[in-house]
């Protein structure tokens, strides 16, 4: 894939300017397929015809590609609290015949035109800078006849929307601007497999940390209670991300490598004493308990020094996710460690003696 050599000017929403130039600021704006602004985004970049049916929101697409049985219902939440995913990109959103598609609709009274995320054109300044190639006043250069006959696509800022409410949001606002095809602009957020494996991240969504608790029901104060986890269910979760009318795409997998225990009491102690269960080479974490084992020290498991008295426990285990990613052209590395909690009730009772 070739990277074009792009001169580009950064158009900031200047809304008061965009107000005198339009007239009034509308309640919602054309996106190009008449696709309502309050509408929520479609993870499609495809077109019908000369409608484009992608919004301002993405049209990055999404996939589970293995593991994951009995999916949770949240995605892994990074240990790195310091560690944020992609906040905003740039994606090709309207081939030439779209663009004036659009425009033709808005001559006739239809919506205004997003030009960025959160700024949009009538059709005095659409019409002057994309169909009579006018220069827009900070010099970013106009298209004559919405560049129709040439092979490429226009391209447009797009926000996050696991993070849209957030000031780095934002910061893709350079105008609606052209791209030879098959050549990614060299801009500031131009999209990246690495982008689109941060924004895969927030997708991994990992079973319920459930753990198996022996002996079931109740615990009984001084005695362990053996914790494990079956091979199979905790199996490694990879997620892909393409970006359609690109060559770019990315896959995130996250492979469990611990299990943590909290009993939900200081009256407690853990196996081992750090309360860190390793997984196992067969993807298994801890032991299955058997008979005859009720007075071994579990390899994971809690012994309860306290008994519950009415309230149970509650015992928290979580998986820690190793997360890597690769993608176009043999990039990859690491991304943060990820992790999923599960909670569940642990009742403890006295050890029951026996009168003769």
């Amino acid at each position: 894939m070739r990277y074009a050599s792009h001169s580009l000017k950064r158009s900031l929403p200047l809304v008061a300017t965009a107000v005198l130039a339009l007239g009034a600021w509308p309640a919602t704006a054309h996106a190009l397929g008449g696709k309502d602004d309050n509408a929520p985004a479609r993870p499609s970049g495809d077109a019908s015809g000369n409608t484009l049916t992608a919004g301002v929101g993405t049209s990055v697409t999404v996939k589970q590609v293995s593991g994951g049985k009995g999916g949770g219902s949240k995605p892994v939440v990074a240990v790195d609290p310091n560690w944020k995913p992609p906040s905003c990109w740039y994606e090709p959103v309207a081939t030439p015949e779209e663009l004036k598609d659009g425009v033709e609709k808005l001559k006739k009274g239809g919506d205004l035109v997003h030009v960025t995320p959160s700024l949009s054109w009538g059709e005095d300044l659409m019409v002057d800078h994309y169909e009579k190639g006018k220069e827009q006043s900070d010099g970013a250069e106009g298209y004559k006849n919405f560049n129709i006959g040439k092979d490429g696509k226009f391209w447009r800022g797009v926000m996050n929307p696991d993070v849209e409410d957030t000031f780095e949001a934002r910061q893709c606002e350079t105008n609606l601007f052209w791209q030879d095809a098959q050549e990614i602009p060299k801009i500031k957020n131009a999209p990246t497999p690495k982008i689109l494996a941060g924004y895969a991240y927030n997708k991994v969504k990992v079973p319920d940390t459930k753990v198996e608790l022996k002996p079931e029901g109740k615990s009984t104060v001084k005695v362990p209670t053996w914790v494990w986890l079956d091979k199979g269910k905790f199996e490694p979760v990879k997620v892909r991300a393409e970006l359609p009318g690109t060559d770019l795409w990315a896959e995130t997998t996250a492979k469990p490598v611990s299990l943590h225990l909290d009993p939900g009491t200081s009256d407690a102690e853990t196996f081992p004493s750090d309360g860190e269960c390793a997984v196992n080479d067969d993807g298994s974490i801890g032991t299955p308990y058997t008979k005859g084992s009720s007075k071994e020290d579990p390899p994971c498991g809690i012994r309860y020094l306290r008994a519950t008295g009415g309230n149970p426990y509650q015992m928290k285990a979580s998986i820690t996710w190793e997360i890597t990613w690769e993608g176009t052209g043999g990039a990859g590395g690491d991304l943060p460690d990820g992790t999923f909690e599960g909670t569940q009730d642990v009742n403890v009772q006295e050890i029951q003696s026996i009168n003769r």
